[in-house]
């Protein structure tokens, strides 16, 4: 075993069958082995059964070449190919009533910053371009139509929407995408068994292509494709956690500037006060949870989105109707013509009709592909057409209006009710993106791409409902900071279209990989995406980068810093994971130590908590020195984040035998997807471990006895072959299914039902082995004798000979992060008086 865990990384090894995996039992030979597919004939179908004619040389052959070659695969894949097969789940479509339910929920959630848009879009562009002729209105108009119709309609409702990772959406979801399908990942910590969760797979639309094949070399060979594909996902994420700034701030005082004009001596100052107070009162109450006031999103932004389609059907019939002749795109490049360098500048303002598309994305975790192509076709784009064509028609009779156009386009006899309707809808649109904005930060953490911090879950019911108080209060800082320095929207509409641009074009790159990789998309189609999609955002993106004076800078500033963050943290736990696996304990060095390493063995299970999914740890050296005892049951556990949304709870732990059964030691990854929340308290995570651990002992001495009994069936027939005479020339093989995809009904046997009429009963018959029943009883003493939390306070440091950027980086950087950082202990809600800590300086 030493030498396969001295690797990284295990090669996957295994017997395929029509498409279906399985593991051959080695039976020679007095330990047990593991056999791949490749000793077996090429030419002979490894799942046949049983021949009456094979004779017994056949029976010997098929052992000598099962023997010869000791290739072994590893027990994590073969405990995770059992659990896979058995509890294998169907996703299920949703019903047609269903599906509008959750339309109209995601009214609430996710098209709250989209519908709050008409509030400020065309006061920003017309701040711009003054209105001289109807070509400017008409024009603006025309920009703002296509561009909704062109990037939230055609490119994320039909094309991104689709590749979402198993029903979830976001930068981080593309991301694990990628990673599942090409080895791209930073930290080295793969495994096969990882392959085998029920949610890892995708059904592919097309056959294996060559290209695909190209693009995935070339991405796992070149370690600067590898962390450029990092900066692009942690530079998308960082302009998502801007946007967390921006929409707040924007929000809520485009909504309270109404004011300005309806009462007497409201001026600006008055504006910016009452936007912090709102602003305080937002982010004091999260806190609390967005469930206890969940059931109001919906209906509000119903009742909003219905207000803006009314009141623009209004405006339509009683100002101007022409306007819908700004549905000709010609109009566009008359508005071009006439304004030029201004008209460039206006696309700057035009590009806030979109903002919050990417949420269409982000939030898809929460409900279906469907619901979400239904709300937006059926209710949102018809209304904010609507809304946009009546403030245009407004502006054809009223021109002078464009600095407050929203609220004057409304009746005089709404304005407080649609004031104070647009008040909540604004406030809803921030509570998503704040909702957002904690998702985000917790995926990154996930995937090791963020500073630990304390998650708080503010629901029992749904997991994605979480609270970081950290993040919390620096969105809340930042936004009085931006609303009290800028004062007004326009500056603030400055920063927020760059930050939109900026998530907007990582996702266009993200799924044209994701179309060339793994859609195996015709390389035609899969070009066109980046060269339509991708151009206008690149002229959105040239337009709003021209005012970074003006205010642009803000989330550039934001994302730098983030990415920072982001960029040091991955950096310095890749660097710490990679002196991890150097510096493990050889497993000749344990096999000296022998069954008491060298120390006294008490009752008690210590959880030794590390990074490694293979191997013993540094860290156990030291606390064998230190400490006058060890336990007598020892757990490697491994908390590992895999490139999933969600592994089921029957999949969670793999274990593995560390050392003979007489050390009593294990090896237990406990794999967690990046949208999982652990939120079972320590007690619980113990009883799951425990009972994992005892499954993986009883299916361990199982195949043992299997392997016993068909060694001795093999020897009986054999020697009756000899005995008889019997002479084979050795072509005839026996092929034996020792395992399938049908799992066993009754949990006592591993041998399915096709295999034992293939053999005597005493071949499948498994007694109860003493050996087993001593190992278990011996583990339900040591729980009996409670756990102990065994972790490092480990120290990272850069090597003397190291250049003075990566001394920088790692002396001073990446460990203020990991001293400010929440530690190992209170992120596993141990109790202090269960741990144990050695500290331990890694250099790298």
């Amino acid at each position: 075993m030493g030498g396969d865990d001295d690797r990284i990384e295990d090669s996957s090894v295994r017997l395929m069958a029509s498409s279906n995996d399985g593991i051959v039992d080695g039976v020679g030979g007095g330990e047990s082995r593991w056999v791949d597919g490749s000793e077996v004939d090429s030419e002979s179908p490894p799942w046949s059964l049983l021949d009456e004619n094979d004779s017994g040389q056949g029976y010997g052959s098929m052992r000598r070449r099962l023997v010869k070659k000791p290739k072994r695969v590893d027990s994590f894949d073969v405990e995770a190919m059992e659990i896979a097969g058995a509890h294998h789940r169907h996703s299920k479509d949703l019903s047609v009533w269903q599906n509008l339910a959750l339309a109209f929920q995601t009214l609430g959630v996710v098209y709250g910053d989209m519908g709050t848009s008409p509030l400020y879009v065309f006061t920003d562009v017309f701040s711009k371009v003054p209105i001289r002729s109807e070509v400017d209105v008409l024009g603006a108009l025309s920009l703002v139509i296509y561009t909704i119709a062109l990037i939230p309609l055609a490119k994320y409702v039909f094309i991104v929407l689709k590749a979402n990772d198993n029903g979830e959406g976001g930068t981080f979801a593309l991301y694990s995408l990628i990673c599942r399908h090409a080895k791209v990942n930073m930290l080295p910590n793969r495994q096969p068994a990882d392959e085998n969760i029920s949610s890892y797979r995708l059904k592919l639309p097309t056959p294996e292509l060559e290209r695909a094949l190209n693009i995935k070399e070339t991405l796992e060979k070149r370690s600067s494709l590898k962390t450029l594909l990092l900066l692009l996902v942690l530079t998308g994420t960082s302009m998502v956690i801007g946007d967390g700034i921006l929409t707040p701030a924007m929000s809520v005082m485009s909504a309270v500037s109404g004011l300005q004009g309806e009462v007497s001596g409201f001026g600006t100052s008055a504006v910016v006060i009452v936007s912090i107070i709102i602003l305080l009162g937002l982010f004091s109450i999260q806190r609390f949870g967005t469930g206890k006031v969940g059931f109001m999103f919906a209906p509000v932004l119903a009742l909003w989105f219905f207000s803006l389609g009314a009141i623009g059907i209004y405006n339509l019939v009683k100002y101007d109707i022409s306007v819908l002749k700004a549905l000709n795109p010609a109009y566009i490049y008359f508005f071009f013509k006439k304004n030029s360098s201004a008209a460039w500048s206006a696309l700057g303002g035009c590009v806030l009709c979109i903002t919050g598309a990417e949420a269409m994305f982000a939030d898809l975790g929460h409900f279906s592909v469907q619901s979400v192509q239904i709300a937006f076709t059926c209710v949102v784009f018809p209304c904010l057409l609507l809304a946009y064509m009546g403030q245009a028609s407004y502006l054809m009779k009223y021109p002078d209006s464009a600095s407050r156009i929203f609220y004057d386009s409304v009746p005089g006899s709404l304005f407080w009710p649609i004031f104070v309707i647009a008040t909540l809808a604004a406030t809803i649109a921030s509570q998503a993106m704040i909702s957002a904005t904690f998702s985000c930060v917790k995926q990154a953490m996930a995937l090791g791409c963020f500073p630990r911090l304390k998650i708080v879950h503010t629901s029992r019911k749904l997991m994605g409902q979480i609270y970081i108080p950290v993040i919390n209060y620096f969105l809340m800082i930042m936004c009085i900071i931006v609303v009290s320095i800028f004062q007004n929207t326009t500056d603030i509409a400055n920063a927020y279209g760059i930050a939109e641009v900026g998530v907007m074009i990582v996702s266009t790159t993200l799924v044209t990989l994701v179309m060339l990789l793994i859609w195996r998309t015709n390389l035609f189609l899969a070009l066109c995406f980046p060269l339509v999609f991708g151009s206008i955002e690149l002229i959105y993106l040239s337009a709003v980068l021209s005012k970074i004076l003006e205010g642009g800078w803000l989330p550039l500033a934001f994302a730098s810093f983030f990415l920072c963050v982001m960029y040091t943290w991955n950096y310095g736990s890749v660097l710490k994971y990679h002196s991890e696996v150097r510096e493990k304990i050889s497993m000749d060095f344990m096999l000296e130590l022998g069954s008491t390493l060298g120390t006294v063995r008490v009752p008690g299970i210590g959880l030794l908590y590390n990074e490694l999914v293979q191997g013993v740890p540094s860290i156990f050296g030291q606390f064998l020195l230190s400490l006058p005892a060890i336990h007598s049951t020892i757990v490697f556990v491994c908390i590992k984040y895999v490139p999933v949304p969600v592994v089921p709870q029957e999949e969670r732990f793999l274990f593995r035998r560390v050392c003979p059964k007489d050390y009593h030691m294990f090896r237990c990854v406990a794999r967690y997807g990046y949208k999982d929340v652990r939120k079972e308290g320590h007690h619980v995570f113990e009883q799951l471990l425990v009972e994992s651990l005892e499954k993986f002992l009883r299916r361990e001495a199982q195949d043992l006895a299997i392997e016993s009994n068909l060694n001795e069936y093999f020897d009986n027939v054999s020697e009756r072959s000899r005995d008889s005479g019997a002479a084979g020339d050795g072509t005839d093989e026996l092929r034996i299914p020792l395992m399938q995809d049908q799992r066993p009904e009754e949990p006592g046997s591993s041998i399915s039902e096709e295999t034992s009429p293939a053999f005597p009963s005493s071949v499948v018959s498994l007694d109860e082995d003493p050996s087993l029943e001593y190992e278990l009883s011996a583990l339900r003493e040591a729980m009996d004798s409670g756990f102990t939390y065994l972790l490092a306070h480990g120290d990272v440091r850069a090597k003397k000979n190291s250049v003075f950027f990566k001394k920088l980086v790692i002396n001073y950087f990446y460990a203020f992060l990991r001293n400010n950082c929440r530690a190992g202990a209170a992120n596993m809600s141990v109790p202090h008086m269960n741990i144990l800590q050695v500290g331990m300086t890694y250099m790298v």
